[in-house]
């Protein structure tokens, strides 16, 4: 089966409404064989006290890039992928504009994904350098 980047893209963008992604306004933007990319505007929406990007709205963008990228290596009638470990490093702060979550496999296997997430600004200086690991479970 060949891989479908437009399937893929409006899939993720219709699975998002009523949800935390909606909410953050997180749209998935590109998509290929090995990786997935969403993006984020920052705003007082995802504000920390000091209005600087909040790490914890960082981190949602970068779990939830990251868990709707391993849909793309299961079949989602016979399988779920469940986030089990997340870790960030945040290296730069962002008070504006938009932030670009790219997910890209590190190990894909039968029951764990591991993905490492890069959040970049608009000039691709690096905002925030995320691991996430999925466990892949039947479906139940």
């Amino acid at each position: 089966m060949s891989f479908d980047k437009e399937k893929m893209l409006q899939w993720c963008n219709d699975w998002s409404k009523n949800t935390l992604m909606e909410t953050l306004e997180i749209k998935y933007v590109d998509a290929g064989e090995d990786f997935l990319v969403a993006t984020m505007p920052v705003n007082p929406r995802v504000h920390q006290p000091m209005g600087l990007l909040h790490g914890g709205a960082s981190v949602a963008l970068a779990e939830s890039v990251g868990s709707a990228a391993s849909i793309m290596f299961v079949n989602p009638e016979r399988q779920e992928v469940r986030g089990i470990e997340i870790s960030a490093n945040h290296l730069k702060s962002k008070k504006e504009g938009m932030v670009t979550a790219t997910a890209k496999i590190i190990h894909k296997g039968a029951s764990i994904h591991l993905w490492e997430i890069r959040i970049a600004d608009e000039n691709d200086k690096l905002i925030s350098l995320c691991k996430l690991t999925n466990m892949i479970l039947p479906r139940r």
